[in-house]
């Protein structure tokens, strides 16, 4: 007899929630999600695919591609402005990954500015992946950590108006070792615990014991 489907909760460490989707466990490993994250990043065109895995019968879902909206990149474009696209793969920490970053200047530059921007912003990332995972990698780009710490080394060459990634993935998610998603998930929830909790204090007893003196007096 067939197991019958039901919402199942899947758990994402990256996005620090829990996702409800239509399914079996066994029917939705290895099973990708794609969620428009506009609205939680403030209107920054970014959509995620997580891909579902079935690790010790719990589901968890972890980025699989990161991509902007062509939308909102045309959005930031300009008049008399150029624009440098780049498109490489290197070694995170643990797999490969596909990196493609897209940046504006401010005003129209010529081919060497351009083509320097392009091999300075190349060399930056692959210098900064290689002590880092996918999954921290794609964390830093989410937050923006990433765009901002090379933004600076950028504007030396030439004044930017956007600095980011537009795709950031990978076709080797298989290979990453699933102990590290179970810690990082084991982590997200022990930090949520050890969270201290704000203390109320009760005012009633001194507002009333501030009116009696005030009475007395």
């Amino acid at each position: 007899m067939a197991e019958r489907r039901k919402y199942i909760e899947v758990e994402c460490p990256f996005l620090d929630e829990t996702i409800r989707v239509l399914g079996t466990p066994v029917e939705l490993h290895n099973k990708t999600i794609k969620l428009d994250l506009t609205r939680k990043l403030h209107g920054k065109g970014l959509t995620i695919r997580l891909r579902i895995l079935n690790i010790e019968n719990k589901l968890y879902a972890i980025p699989n591609n990161l991509t902007l909206a062509i939308s909102y990149i045309r959005r930031m474009m300009r008049k008399n402005t150029n624009y440098v696209e780049d498109s490489f793969q290197t070694r995170c920490s643990d797999i490969n990954a596909t990196f493609k970053p897209h940046l504006i200047t401010r005003k129209k530059v010529s081919r060497v500015v351009r083509k320097n921007l392009r091999n300075t912003c190349r060399e930056y990332i692959i210098e900064y992946a290689k002590t880092k995972t996918f999954n921290e990698i794609a964390e830093r780009i989410l937050n923006e950590t990433l765009q901002k710490t090379m933004l600076p080394k950028l504007k030396k060459i030439y004044p930017l108006s956007f600095c980011d990634i537009r795709v950031f993935e990978t076709k080797e998610l298989h290979k990453i070792d699933t102990n590290t998603i179970i810690e990082e998930q084991e982590k997200t929830i022990n930090t949520t615990e050890n969270e201290p909790k704000e203390e109320t204090i009760d005012t009633t007893e001194n507002e009333s014991q501030t009116k009696e003196d005030k009475n007395d007096n």
